[in-house]
C-alpha cells in the first residue's frame, strides 16, 4: 500500500507518469475508473479549491465521496482522536484525502491507516497533489520541465506549496530565484537541498528587478493563520504585489502561477494578460488528482 503524504513519496518516474496519465484525463475526462471505490475526505481546516477538486475528480472516476469539511458536526467535538477517527473512517473507505492544521499529522495517518492517504495539506509542511497540478501546468505551458528558471515570490517560509513544488522541481534542472523579505525567506533546510544537489539558486527582497529571466513566476499569499502574532502579519503582508506593468520586461513564454487564493499579492489588472495561468492551473487540478487517485488505487 502506497500513501502521498510527501511529493519524495514519488519518484521521477511516477511523476512523470502521473503527468502523462493527467494529459490523458483531460482528454477524456469521464473515465469510471472508481465506480466500486469510496473515498473520504476529511478536511479538518477550510478549503475551496483542494476539497472541490477533489471531489469532482472522484466524481468524474465514478466514485463515492464521504467526509467532511467542518469539524464542528463530527465527533471530533466530543473529543476523538486523529488516531480514532482514521481508524474509523478506514474501515468505510478505499482511500483517505486529508487537510489538517498539523505539521506531520498526515504522515502519522499514513502510518496507521489500513488504506491509502492523501496529504491535501499539513499545516505549512506539504501539499503534494497542489504540486502535481503545478508541475502539469508547468509542463503543459512550458512543453518541459528540464532547464527552466522559477521565481517564487512572497510567504517562502510557511508556504507549503512552495516547499513541495521546490522538491518536485530538484528532480528536473532548475534554477531558482527566491523573492522574500527577510522573515519570510525559504527556509534553510530546503536551501540545503538544493546546495546537496548543486542546484544554482539566488536570493532577492525586491520583486520588480527579479522576474525578468523567469519561465515561470509563482505568486504566494502572506499566510495570516501561520502568524503567531498578528502585528508580524501586518508588517508583511502587503510587501508583494505584482501589477501588469511590471511584466512589460518578462520573457513572452513566462507564465504566472498562484495556488490560490490570492488576497493582495495579483492586481486584478493581471488577470487579462495572456501571462495569467492562475485559474486555468487551479482547474488543471482535477486532472491530476484523478490520475494521483488512480496510480494510488492501481486503477
Amino acid at each position: 500500500m502506497k500513501s502521498l503524504v510527501s511529493i519524495t513519496d514519488f519518484n521521477k518516474q511516477e511523476i512523470l507518469a502521473v503527468l502523462e496519465r493527467a494529459a490523458d484525463f483531460e482528454k477524456n475526462i469521464d473515465q469510471p475508473l472508481l465506480r466500486d471505490k469510496v473515498v473520504a475526505t476529511l478536511f479538518f481546516e477550510p478549503s475551496t479549491r483542494t476539497r472541490l477538486s477533489f471531489e469532482t475528480a472522484i466524481g468524474r472516476l465514478g466514485g463515492h465521496v464521504i467526509g467532511f469539511s467542518d469539524t464542528s458536526n463530527t465527533s471530533i467535538t466530543k473529543g476523538e482522536t486523529l488516531k480514532d477517527t482514521i481508524m474509523m473512517v478506514a474501515n468505510y473507505a478505499d482511500l483517505i484525502v486529508m487537510r489538517h492544521p498539523l505539521e506531520g499529522a498526515a504522515r502519522y495517518a499514513a502510518e496507521i491507516s489500513r488504506v491509502p492517504i492523501i496529504n491535501a495539506g499539513d499545516g505549512a509542511n506539504q501539499h503534494p497533489t497542489q504540486t502535481l497540478l503545478d508541475l502539469y501546468s508547468i509542463q503543459k505551458t512550458q512543453g518541459t520541465l528540464e532547464g527552466l528558471n522559477i521565481a517564487m515570490v512572497g510567504d517562502l517560509k510557511y508556504g507549503r506549496t512552495v516547499h513541495s513544488l521546490l522538491q518536485a522541481m530538484s528532480l528536473f534542472r532548475t534554477r531558482f530565484t527566491f523573492i522574500a523579505p527577510q522573515e519570510l525567506a525559504m527556509p534553510q533546510e530546503y536551501k540545503n537541498l538544493l546546495r546537496e544537489k548543486n542546484i544554482p539558486f539566488d536570493e532577492h527582497t525586491d520583486l520588480a528587478d527579479n522576474i525578468a529571466n523567469a519561465d515561470i513566476i509563482y505568486m504566494t499569499r502572506v499566510q495570516r493563520e501561520r502568524f503567531l502574532d498578528p502585528m508580524e502579519y501586518e508588517k508583511v503582508k502587503n510587501v508583494y504585489v505584482l501589477h501588469n506593468k511590471m511584466l512589460e520586461k518578462t520573457k513572452p513564454n513566462v507564465k504566472i502561477l498562484h495556488p490560490l487564493p490570492r488576497v493582495n499579492e495579483i492586481a486584478p489588472d493581471v488577470d487579462s494578460n495572456p501571462k495569467a495561468y492562475y485559474f486555468t492551473q487551479a482547474g488543471n487540478g482535477v486532472f491530476a488528482r484523478m490520475a494521483a487517485i488512480c496510480h494510488l488505487l492501481e486503477k
